[in-house]
């Protein structure tokens, strides 16, 4: 059992390459984390500094769940949906997010697996190295956040940067590719929320017009379009279509 914390600690520890400290080179960065990963300090360690190590690697879990999952779009969209409902703080905050990490998880489980099929469940089984594990599993993650970033916003951060285009697949880099994909990310959020936004936008026109021709002017729009925006919401399931509408759209 401990042989396996110390793998998965390994690991974790490992993750930090994708992240390069500012000013820092990259390759050696990793190399450095490989050397630590690999050497037995990790085995010297006292159970109680592993546990504290744990502790601290796992705090950048939500981090990593930000920046490299579909939880941004699914999140977004949903906040925007709600204040195209009209709906300031309902349903609340926590709600939201709550739903959104579970349609995190069912877009990514497929990511998921393959990782724990190829990278994690070998590694955990003396399969493969270290170093294997990674490059199984970062490809993979890779491959998703790829698929989903838009050319112009990763050839945007090359240009902020100052670097060249990579030649292929294998050489772009997570320094690059995770603000590349979290610009995507938040260009097709706001596409999907203004298509979301129209047929409430009309149903506010339409109320206010009619309002104001029955001269009701005193009378607030939004207190007859709020009640007939969520009743055509429920009627029509928005909710369970908008979610699977937020999940399919990453296939």
């Amino acid at each position: 059992m401990e042989s396996i914390v110390n793998k998965i600690l390994a690991l974790a520890l490992m993750l930090f390459s994708f992240f390069p400290v500012y000013g820092a080179d990259q390759v050696s960065q990793t190399s450095l984390l490989h050397d630590v990963a690999n050497s037995g300090l990790i085995n010297d360690l006292a159970p109680e500094l592993k546990t504290v190590l744990t502790l601290t690697l796992l705090s950048f879990v939500p981090v990593i769940l930000i920046a490299m999952t579909a939880f941004t779009r699914i999140v977004i969209v949903l906040s925007m949906l709600r204040h195209a409902l009209g709906l300031q703080q309902t349903p609340p905050n926590i709600i939201i997010i709550t739903l959104s990490l579970f349609l995190t998880f069912y877009t990514m489980l497929p990511v998921w697996e393959k990782v724990e099929s190829d990278a994690l469940r070998p590694y955990v089984s003396d399969t493969i190295s270290l170093e294997s594990a990674l490059d199984q599993g970062g490809k993979h993650m890779k491959d998703f956040m790829i698929s989903q970033t838009r050319e112009e916003d990763f050839a945007a951060i090359l240009n902020m940067a100052n670097k060249t285009p990579p030649q292929s697949i294998d050489q772009v880099s997570f320094s690059y590719l995770v603000p590349a994909f979290l610009l995507s990310e938040l260009t097709t959020a706001f596409k999907i929320a203004f298509v979301i936004f129209i047929p409430f936008l009309l149903i506010d026109l339409v109320v206010a017009s009619v309002l104001m021709s029955l001269g009701m002017i005193m009378l607030p729009p939004i207190s007859i379009a709020l009640p007939i925006k969520v009743m055509l919401f429920v009627l029509i399931d928005g909710w369970s279509l908008v979610s699977q509408s937020l999940v399919s759209s990453f296939s």
